[in-house]
């Protein structure tokens, strides 16, 4: 891309600042989910989202905090916590969108690639780290939600839970084995939580 079309580009003074952000979280999304990481650059996250390169650096310090920002973002919006009022219902609602994934080959391309950079790229670990950690707060939340309704135990680990939780998705997902189809949902929830009350009548 040439210097000189940084100029023409969308900045602060020309659109809103929420705006030319959000383009640009939009932009990194649609990079990673039909390039892979690896092929992202900030270059083209400023020719797709049209904000100039120096704004993008102003927000994000690296490549790595741009596109775990934006996936977090984008699987926010996709994947918003749910309140079904019961513990089942909200696991199961969350796994049913979770595993949903699958019918989108290019974003299961996208979650393949992004964990296999995390074993390799000490400065990706941490961003996508963080990023995991964001999505393990919505199960720990659904599952204290849980135990203060008396639907768990209060002794019921729930850090091993939410593990389980997404041990199940990741081993799928990365290895193959077995299909990940929300009609699963249901019965993975199920085994989930007989395990943890099971445990604490024993």
């Amino acid at each position: 891309m040439p210097s000189g079309e940084t100029s023409s580009r969308r900045t602060g003074g020309r659109i809103r600042s929420q705006d030319a952000h959000d383009a640009v979280l939009a932009a990194a999304i649609e990079l990673i989910e039909e390039l892979g990481y690896q092929a992202v650059t900030i270059e083209r996250v400023a020719a797709r989202s049209d904000v100039a390169k120096s704004t993008i650096y102003r927000w994000w310090k690296s490549k790595a905090a741009l596109v775990m920002d934006a996936y977090r973002t984008a699987v926010e919006q996709r994947m918003p916590e749910p309140d079904t009022g019961s513990l089942t219902g909200d696991l199961t609602a969350f796994a049913s969108a979770l595993y949903g994934v699958s019918a989108h080959p290019v974003r299961v391309r996208a979650l393949r690639g992004l964990m296999a950079e995390a074993q390799l790229d000490p400065a990706f670990a941490e961003p996508f780290r963080e990023w995991v950690q964001s999505r393990r707060a919505v199960v720990l939340t659904l599952l204290a939600r849980g135990v203060q309704r008396g639907e768990l135990p209060p002794s019921a680990d729930l850090d091993a839970a939410t593990d389980q939780f997404f041990g199940l998705f990741w081993y799928r997902l990365l290895v193959g084995h077995n299909p990940l189809e929300p009609a699963q949902a249901a019965g993975h929830i199920d085994q989930l939580l007989h395990g943890l009350r099971t445990r604490d009548v024993e």
